[in-house]
């Protein structure tokens, strides 16, 4: 079995978050005041956190977010971070830099809800969840063909520390699973991943999880809970299990859109 987690970050607040002003990708506002009070708290949450991989959307809230984050890092300073471009917000075409009031508008016009309705010149929820789904299967072929070719990997660097700096952070609660790792005979991670990015793209890539890779999520969530927007720097947790001869992983949830980490930081929607 070949083990790793995946730690998924949404950005900080930009004015247009605040605003209820729809970004996508077309607009690249810079991170609020607040919100780098959230990318440093959210640093600061995960600076034990002993991160492999980090990769982000190459859009400039996310870049911020980013940087952000790594700076409060005990061991991740000086990582390199990839930029993706299957990473960026969902595209809203003509809708970008309208209220959401509008979009909803909209999309009441043509007979739909949000986020359903695909605005002109906008992404389907389909194609963001492609961007997704390719995203995602390119990781694991990363980290399948590095574990491969490391084969003294747990000699060298002893995977067990890697979970147990996840293990110790992300405490018990309502939205964590009843436990961090379901089969305590399992070998440790070969990676830990940090990914920064948006929050319709983490909604799209929680539904992949979800209905295409069937994961375990903690039974304590509803299924509204499962399908809301992560609140800015809401951070969601998996263990992601390639048992030896399968195409697909298994994958299970450890926590979604967890905000602990912004207690005392202000808080906008």
């Amino acid at each position: 079995m070949t083990r790793f987690a995946l730690t998924v970050v949404r950005h900080g607040e930009t004015r247009l978050n605040k605003e209820k002003i729809l970004q996508g990708q077309g607009i690249d506002e810079p991170l609020s005041e607040t919100g780098f009070k959230q990318a440093a708290a959210a640093g600061i949450f995960l600076n034990n956190v002993k991160f492999t991989h980090v990769f982000s959307s190459d859009l400039v809230r996310t870049k911020q977010t980013v940087h952000g984050i790594l700076e409060k890092s005990k061991f991740c300073k000086d990582m390199t971070v990839k930029y993706d471009s299957r990473l960026r917000e969902r595209k809203y075409g003509v809708a970008e830099g309208w209220p959401l009031s509008e979009l909803r508008a909209m999309a009441k016009a043509a007979g739909q809800e949000c986020p359903v309705f695909t605005p002109p010149g906008g992404e389907t929820l389909d194609q963001v969840k492609m961007r997704g789904k390719d995203f995602f299967e390119f990781l694991c072929q990363l980290i399948l063909k590095e574990a491969g070719q490391n084969e003294q990997f747990s000699q060298e660097a002893p995977s067990d520390c890697l979970e147990s700096s996840l293990a110790e952070i992300f405490p018990l609660g309502k939205n964590c699973a009843s436990k961090f790792n379901s089969d305590s005979g399992a070998p440790g991670l070969v990676a830990s991943v940090l990914v920064v990015s948006h929050g319709a793209y983490m909604r799209s890539l929680l539904d992949y999880f979800l209905t295409d890779l069937k994961c375990s999520f903690p039974v304590t969530l509803s299924r509204s809970e499962l399908t809301s927007v992560s609140p800015n720097t809401g951070m969601s947790v998996f263990i992601i299990n390639f048992e030896k001869g399968e195409v697909k992983p298994t994958t299970q949830c450890v926590c979604v859109n967890l905000q602990g980490h912004l207690t005392g930081v202000t808080k906008t929607h």
